[in-house]
């Protein structure tokens, strides 16, 4: 696993996630997404953000979570791809923790099936799992996006 020293961890559902902080540029609340047509379900559509178009991850397709509507009390949590800005639907941000590398557990130890997560951070309270955003969507979702945000161009 890649050295990480703070995690920026959120909510969704009940359970616990977290991002590299250095991946992490910024949490608003949730505003209105514009849907695109013929994209992945694993995209919920389209933000205007600062004057940036940014995609909206549907972090809870990805997670096999039930939906929910968005509403102003939730949150996206802005973050950058190598390709690109992605925002995620989460429910809460949960903060910023420092963490000690010998309490991480690499998902090689639980799953090597599961790409989309780095690993996982024991707390005193429980896990939280360190999600990979470059590995989200698939390869032939990412050409389906790129047309489509190509056509708004």
């Amino acid at each position: 696993m890649t050295e990480l020293n703070n995690l920026v961890v959120f909510l969704v559902e009940e359970n616990r996630y977290a991002l590299p902080l250095d991946n992490v540029f910024r949490i608003v609340n949730a505003t209105e997404v514009i849907k695109l047509p013929n994209t992945p379900v694993d995209i919920l559509g389209i933000i205007n953000f600062q004057g940036e178009v940014i995609p909206v991850l549907n972090l809870r397709q990805r997670l096999n979570l039930p939906e929910k509507e968005i509403h102003p009390k939730h949150h996206f949590l802005i973050a950058s791809t190598a390709k690109r800005k992605v925002a995620l639907f989460i429910d809460a941000p949960q903060g910023v923790i420092e963490i000690d590398q010998s309490l991480l557990v690499d998902s090689d130890h639980f799953s090597s099936e599961v790409e989309q997560i780095l690993g996982a951070i024991k707390l005193s309270d429980g896990l939280v799992l360190i999600y990979n955003l470059e590995k989200f969507l698939l390869p032939e979702d990412v050409l389906v996006l790129d047309q489509a945000l190509g056509q708004l161009i």
